[in-house]
């Protein structure tokens, strides 16, 4: 997602998840400290192929994942927004989509851990795999106490 344009940029991922939503109100005010724009992406994988007679319409599954992506931006930001805010939401691995829209930023910033199957887990396997894995500095943020 790198432009050709010379405008800093801090990328964030979210999913619905408090620390998600945590990581989103940090980089807008770190984006607005460094005079950057703010890309926030968003994943969906979609059902598995192998998921039986469960009949899934495509359609209607992108349509949720849109509705509830826009929902948290606005959520979290609402209408006031002190930098410019460009919205992604990718089918895909979340950690190979964040990686991508990584590449040329200044920063990535991540929820500690979100809505997967290990609740308990310090860090969550996307947040791990990024800080690994990005080609800019990682900030990995906790959600709220």
């Amino acid at each position: 997602m790198a432009g050709t344009d010379s405008t800093a940029r801090v990328v964030v991922g979210i999913d619905g998840s408090p620390s998600s939503q945590a990581a989103l109100r940090w980089a807008v005010r770190q984006a607005a400290l460094m005079g950057a724009t703010v890309d926030v992406v968003g994943a969906w994988e979609g059902i598995p192929l192998f998921a039986g007679p469960t009949v899934v319409d495509p359609t209607l599954e992108a349509e949720t994942a849109r509705r509830r992506f826009d929902q948290e931006i606005h959520e979290v930001l609402g209408d006031d927004r002190p930098v410019e805010v460009r919205e992604r939401l990718v089918q895909g691995n979340p950690t190979d989509v964040l990686l991508d829209a990584a590449t040329g930023a200044e920063l990535l910033v991540v929820g500690s851990r979100g809505h997967g199957t290990f609740a308990r887990a310090l860090l969550g396997s996307v947040s791990t795999r990024c800080a690994m894995h990005a080609s800019c500095p990682v900030v990995i943020v906790r959600p709220p106490s």
